[in-house]
């Protein structure tokens, strides 16, 4: 099996470039995909964070809003003043009832998703973005594929994670569970029991749960996940590397109902891609 380094640092921005060693600081060097343009913008639109463009060291404590990317055909208006959190914890990791409660259903949530089809827009640490068609069959399969002129296929088969470069005709092969894709995936989970769940929080648009994990060779990682207020259905996730930067995948034109082609998640070992 051939590989090369483009196509593993755009697949490792997506799933998050926590898979292995110096896979992580690959993600530092993209700068945009360099592929695809910014979507149209919808009006009315609702409004979901823009990573930062630069390293900034991982806290504790809540981050400062960010500002706002404007992704087409997700609907309702977000409030304008500040977002209200629910009661923080007074330490990382402990949560009160109103957080458990809000955790649980983000829980029940993920776990009675079994099927997704939509479309996604992924924005980089830069602020450069790219975009196209996602399916999910639980567990453990996915498939993203991104619109000319990108060349990515990232697929999920269950048990191992593929960036496919079609025009170079190369493939990168990953744990599924050495990225953060598998909290997605996963058939089952409960945030408080199956993570460290560190925060959680809600206004009157998101209720959004973030995720840490520490690994010995790859360092400090952490998730945020936002669902919607009212639906608790998934929006966006932004993967934040050991170097500080974010990037973030934003979700719309959800079906939870179509169920695809099995064929989408065949991950060919030994092939070539030609």
């Amino acid at each position: 099996m051939r590989t090369t380094g483009a196509a593993a640092r755009v697949g490792t921005v997506l799933i998050g470039g926590a898979v292995l060693g110096t896979l992580s600081v690959a993600i530092l060097t993209i700068g945009v995909l360099g592929v695809g343009t910014a979507p149209a913008v919808a009006a009315g639109a609702e409004t979901v964070p823009l990573p930062v463009p630069r390293p900034k060291k991982l806290a504790q404590t809540a981050q400062p809003a960010r500002p706002p990317l404007v992704a087409p055909a997700l609907t309702g208006t977000p409030p304008t003043g500040a977002v209200v959190p629910v009661a923080a914890p007074a330490r990382p990791g402990v949560l009160d009832n109103s957080q458990k409660a809000l955790a649980d259903k983000v829980s029940g949530y993920l776990s009675g998703m079994q099927t997704l089809v939509g479309s996604f827009i992924q924005v980089g640490p830069d602020g450069g973005r790219t975009e196209g068609q996602f399916y999910i069959q639980k567990p453990g399969k996915v498939r993203f594929e991104y619109s000319p002129p990108s060349p990515i296929d990232v697929i999920a088969d269950g048990s191992s994670v593929v960036v496919r470069d079609r025009k170079l005709a190369t493939q990168d092969l990953y744990p599924l569970s050495q990225t953060p894709l598998r909290y997605l995936l996963v058939e089952k989970i409960d945030l408080t029991r199956d993570t460290n769940l560190v925060s959680v929080s809600a206004d009157d648009v998101f209720v959004t749960v973030v995720i840490e994990e520490k690994q010995a060779l790859t360092g400090t990682h952490r998730m945020m996940m936002m669902f919607g207020a009212k639906d608790f259905q998934l929006k966006q996730w932004t993967v934040t590397d050991p170097q500080g930067y974010d990037t973030t995948v934003a979700v719309y034109n959800l079906d939870p109902t179509k169920r695809p082609d099995p064929g989408l998640f065949r991950i060919e070992y030994e092939r070539v891609l030609q």
